[in-house]
């Protein structure tokens, strides 16, 4: 008996393969951003710049008077952190790499409703889509939640497949 190789077994190879790497793409980049922006949570400049918004914020501004600004950081950055490490899990361990891009999805989720409550969105002066400093730095979460759900999906995938 012999066997051949088709051209169609060649492109499910190479599309596989592809896939695989750009999985782990996704997962390394968005992962190396939330550790990152985790880390920084402890630092008291970016504690105090995270608290200009977050303080009145309804899911975070409970936080301020019983852990303080520090606190509430730190608290902050710990889950960035863990949904960080749990995305660089994901690769070998799909339910890791689910469970850290729900949480990655939340992150993005939250920070995206500052686009309804934050000033500075919009430039002054102008109208929507003229983006203002705080616009322009919470634009990135709109692709960085893109990649958090569909690795998502995507660890939901491997987790129910037969």
């Amino acid at each position: 008996m012999t066997h051949s190789i088709t051209r169609l077994d060649l492109n499910r190879t190479a599309t596989a393969r592809t896939s695989l790497d750009g999985r782990a793409a996704l997962r390394f980049g968005i992962a190396l951003i939330l550790i990152w922006f985790g880390y920084m949570k402890f630092l008291p400049y970016e504690a105090e710049g995270v608290a200009g918004l977050a303080q009145t914020y309804w899911l975070f501004g409970w936080m301020y008077p019983l852990i303080g600004v520090a606190g509430a950081s730190i608290v902050i950055g710990v889950l960035e952190i863990t949904g960080g490490v749990l995305i660089a899990l994901g690769g070998r361990f799909a339910w890791a790499g689910l469970v850290g891009a729900l949480m990655g999805t939340a992150t993005f989720v939250v920070t995206l409703s500052f686009f309804f409550t934050a000033p500075g969105i919009v430039h002054e002066g102008y109208a929507f889509p003229a983006l203002g400093s705080t616009g322009q730095f919470l634009a990135k979460d709109i692709g960085l939640l893109a990649i958090c759900v569909f690795l998502a999906l995507d660890a939901r995938a491997r987790l129910t497949r037969p």
